[in-house]
């Protein structure tokens, strides 16, 4: 009896000091790594010109970026969706009720900096929200399987069911946004509208901010895409006959063949390739007979992604459409090298294709044109204008967040890393 009171005993501690172990490891492993310090080579501080543009950020405090390796990680990473999620800090869960109450959809078409994509991506995410993620057929295999890992990983999110060779000025750019519509219009998401970006594209405006200005009364159940009528300039891209060099260019057809007028007497506009539209319009845009014979008649023109949206847009058949809009509608900051001196003072980082790739000193006048997205960024040449960006936008997402902070949710972090979410939002959840 004495011998099995013995064994008992000595089962007993035993379980008592292998749960103590365990408990120990699966707490350790359990342990946010938002709540250790970064590795003091991989992330530096912001700077200080960083920090003036930085918004709930204390004076005196270095804070240091958490995930400096982005685009290695997804490509090394064998972490289950779980982790990845938590590692690369996106936000799991509505933050407000107005947002969970008004969904909307994001195209996004992209082909190179798998890093831009994945800060991009997190920058847009709410989990009510539904992406459709249109990867070029000619991107390297890779890449595309990268951004599969990842988007697997989100059931709101998914890859294009058919994926273009898209040319710059070309057919095919346009036909990569209607592949997605086609897919975003079978989605059981009540998406309210579809808003369509590049992978060089990074939001100003947070998801409540766009909810909030898509339902203003000046853009309520309204098609935005900023346009006016077809200048003279601008003629000679619906006038004459293109061909696509697939993946390489648009050219001239023959001897600059002529074409005919466009269908149904339409009245040609000319505008921005990026918009934010309703549900009903792109319902129009897939079945109406006027905009199919549009689109046919469009396959030989130069960027028609710039005639095709905003023309739709103008006819009484159209939901949603404003007949006597103009260049209204806030979608794009972007400084243009022939408006600087009137729309802007200049680039401080460096002009492509006569659009600026911003620098950290462009960031004010980003901020100050209240736009919903800023174009164009480069992680290599700039990287620090993003950096600060997407810290700045972070951090009004959490300010004005109405439910409690996960603390993976945070993108950078300072030397009192234990009490870094305390700075945002203390009283969300009250």
């Amino acid at each position: 009896m004495h011998q099995l009171e013995g064994t008992k005993c000595s089962f007993l501690v035993c379980l008592g000091i292998s749960i103590i172990i365990f408990s120990f490891i699966y707490l350790r492993t359990r342990t946010p790594p938002e709540l250790k310090p970064p590795p003091s080579s991989s992330c530096k501080p912001f700077s200080t010109t960083c920090k003036t543009f930085l918004q709930g950020m204390k004076k005196g405090v270095n804070w240091y970026r958490r995930d400096c390796q982005v685009e290695s990680y997804i490509l090394n990473s064998h972490l289950p969706c779980s982790n990845l999620k938590r590692d690369l800090h996106f936000i799991t869960r509505p933050l407000s009720r107005a947002e969970e109450a008004y969904p909307l959809a994001f195209i996004v078409t992209i082909h190179k900096e798998l890093e831009l994509f994945v800060r991009l991506l997190r920058a847009i995410y709410m989990p009510q929200n539904v992406y459709c993620i249109h990867v070029d057929a000619k991107a390297p295999r890779e890449y595309r399987e990268a951004v599969q890992k990842l988007v697997s990983c989100f059931p709101n999110t998914f890859l294009s069911s058919h994926s273009e060779t898209v040319t710059y000025a070309g057919f095919s750019r346009l036909q990569a946004d209607l592949n997605c519509m086609k897919d975003l219009a079978k989605s059981k998401t009540d998406w309210k509208k579809v808003v369509n970006l590049c992978g060089q594209d990074f939001p100003v405006k947070n998801n409540l901010e766009l909810v909030q200005y898509m339902q203003s009364q000046q853009w309520r159940d309204k098609n935005m895409t900023p346009g006016v009528k077809q200048p003279m300039s601008m003629m000679y891209r619906t006038q004459r006959q293109y061909k696509e060099i697939v993946g390489s260019h648009v050219a001239p057809k023959g001897l600059g063949l002529r074409k005919r007028p466009p269908p149904h007497n339409l009245q040609l506009y000319f505008g921005t390739a990026y918009y934010a539209l309703t549900r009903s319009f792109v319902d129009f845009v897939l079945k109406s007979p006027i905009a199919h014979d549009f689109l046919d008649w469009s396959r030989d023109t130069f960027s028609p992604d710039e005639h095709y949206w905003v023309t739709l847009n103008h006819i009484q058949e159209a939901p949603g459409s404003r007949i006597d809009g103009g260049w209204e509608g806030a979608i794009r900051a972007i400084k243009w090298r022939d408006q600087e001196g009137s729309a802007h003072s200049g680039c401080k980082g460096h002009y492509i294709r006569d659009i600026c790739i911003y620098g950290v000193e462009d960031l004010p006048w980003i901020i100050s044109t209240d736009s919903m997205f800023a174009n164009k960024f480069e992680s290599n040449t700039f990287p620090e204008a993003l950096d600060c960006l997407e810290q700045w936008h972070r951090n009004k997402v959490l300010n004005q967040a109405t439910v409690p902070i996960e603390p993976s949710w945070l993108l950078a972090i300072h030397s009192n890393y234990s009490n870094s979410s305390s700075y945002f939002n203390s009283s969300a959840g009250e």
